[in-house]
């Protein structure tokens, strides 16, 4: 933001400075400094408790994925219009890789634009490889909130002699926590899904097919990161669209009351969708994000079953 008021006024150029200097070192703490796990080829939160070494919380969730989302393009031709943030931070990169700090900065191959992101390259093909895995995070109807591979390896920890476990929950949370309102653990969350699929969107804007990955994970079928998003977003749409029977994924059991006259194209737009089977579920009202699936349709077209 602070970049795009600077092209029309320059003394926002310190702030898109300062700014800019930020997001490198925020990349360089969460790169840095033990949260992404080079066995598991993921982001995890780390643990401190006192007297003890940090517990690195082997979680396969959405949490490590939400690393993804803090990508953006910014292209030559504003670097030429902000002269003083163009020296600004081509010093800044100087001095770090002269000094061997972190950059996760790339620059086209045609130099006219850069990508700005907390995931280098080879981390980023690390997580997709994860993220569309249908046994771990691929539904479906879109991204599960926590891989279905902890529903046969649930992860649990010991603090303070308390073990505390999680697991694969598809559908309501089956755990009192919060009085049973926690429901992260293995559904479909529309707006978790909508910005992961604009965030796949942008590294695919920026790399075209020099970059491809399978999708999904072991089907052999190699897609750049655009065919990716557009793959997400027609699993999201999935849920709403009638299938062959004219059955609809959110309706589930209550497909029979759908399908009686005058009610085909009655919609609910439930709080999240079982990680399996895609029923809708929780509050039946949340339009303030899963109305989102209309910008996703306005985007990516569908067919007529919706």
């Amino acid at each position: 933001m602070a970049i795009e008021i600077a092209v029309h006024d320059t003394s926002f150029e310190d702030m898109a400075t300062k700014f800019f200097e930020h997001f490198i070192l925020i990349a360089e703490a969460l790169n840095e400094h033990r949260l992404w796990n080079d066995e598991d080829k993921f982001f995890y939160d780390v643990l401190s408790v006192q007297g003890a070494d940090p517990i690195p919380l082997r979680i396969q969730s959405i949490v490590g994925l939400t690393s993804l989302f803090a990508v953006s393009t910014i292209q030559k031709k504003v670097f030429d219009k902000l002269p003083d943030f163009k020296k600004r931070t081509v010093w800044f990169e100087n001095y770090r890789k002269k000094n061997n700090k972190f950059w996760p900065n790339e620059e086209r191959s045609d130099g006219e634009e850069v990508l700005l992101s907390l995931v280098r390259q080879d981390r980023l093909v690390f997580l997709l490889k994860r993220l569309l895995d249908e046994e771990e995070f691929l539904s479906p109807g879109g991204i599960r909130a926590l891989s279905k591979r902890h529903e046969n390896n649930p992860y649990s920890v010991t603090v303070d002699n308390v073990q505390y476990t999680i697991r694969y929950d598809p559908g309501d949370s089956t755990s009192d926590i919060y009085g049973g309102n926690s429901n992260w653990r293995g559904p479909v969350w529309m707006p978790i899904n909508f910005l992961i699929i604009e965030s796949i969107r942008t590294y695919g804007n920026f790399y075209g097919d020099s970059l491809q990955v399978e999708c999904p994970t072991g089907s052999g079928k190699m897609m750049n990161l655009c065919s990716v998003a557009d793959e997400l977003t027609g699993r999201v749409i999935n849920l709403f669209e009638k299938d062959k029977d004219g059955n609809r994924r959110i309706h589930d059991e209550y497909n029979w009351f759908y399908k009686q006259p005058g009610n085909e194209n009655l919609f609910l737009f439930y709080e999240y969708f079982h990680g399996d089977t895609g029923k809708g579920l929780g509050a039946s009202h949340q339009t303030g994000w899963t109305a989102l699936v209309a910008e996703l349709i306005t985007q990516f077209g569908t067919t007529s079953n919706v």
